[in-house]
């Protein structure tokens, strides 16, 4: 389940880092940030009165009209499509794998609505870096380490300045360690909460 706006972070048991920040490597973060779409999925197959259809089925309905539904709900519709091409979960497939790449593509087309309490566009934000952390082998691990240790941050409610992101994404790229990117990021909270 997300964090409501507005909550603390909080430390993961297994990691040590925020909860969904030690995500794909740490299992229950990883575990943690698949909940963010499949807690919609269930919500939306809950209400939609699928009867005895086969979820794959449903699934492709909802990838085929991405934008007629929430981006988690289509997040976790690709989740239950075998690729064709590579065999793997459709849109979350290896580098170069043209299928994978064309519905990753697509998921863009769906819905994404900012909760109340938040700034504008931090629903984009939450959605970005859970598709980076859900699809780490596409980017660099430097844009993975920045999207991972960001989202426990946008997931409860708060999103960076641009000249703060873009000071983040420099100190990423020019090699500071994991521990010290983790120390922005709190250094980044602590000023916001003062």
């Amino acid at each position: 389940m997300r964090p409501e706006v507005g909550a603390p972070l909080v430390r993961c048991g297994e990691c040590g880092g925020h909860e969904y920040g030690g995500a794909p490597g740490c299992g229950r973060c990883r575990r943690l940030v698949d909940g963010i779409v499949e807690q919609q999925w269930r919500c939306f197959w809950a209400d939609g009165g699928w009867g005895e259809q086969p979820e794959v089925e449903v699934a492709r309905l909802v990838v085929a009209e991405p934008d007629r539904h929430d981006w988690r709900v289509v997040d976790a519709a690709l989740d239950r499509i075998t690729c064709d091409d590579c065999g793997g979960q459709l849109s979350r497939g290896p580098v170069g794998c043209a299928a994978c790449d064309l519905a990753h593509g697509f998921r863009y087309a769906a819905i994404e609505r900012d909760r109340p309490g938040v700034p504008r566009g931090n629903e984009h934000a939450v959605r970005v870096n859970v598709s980076v952390v859900r699809r780490p082998q596409v980017t660099s691990e430097n844009e993975l380490l920045a999207r991972r240790l960001l989202l426990p941050v946008v997931l409860v409610g708060l999103l960076p300045t641009i000249s703060e992101a873009q000071r983040f994404s420099a100190r990423i790229k020019a090699g500071v360690s994991a521990e010290a990117a983790a120390a922005l990021v709190d250094d980044l909270v602590a000023s916001r909460s003062s």
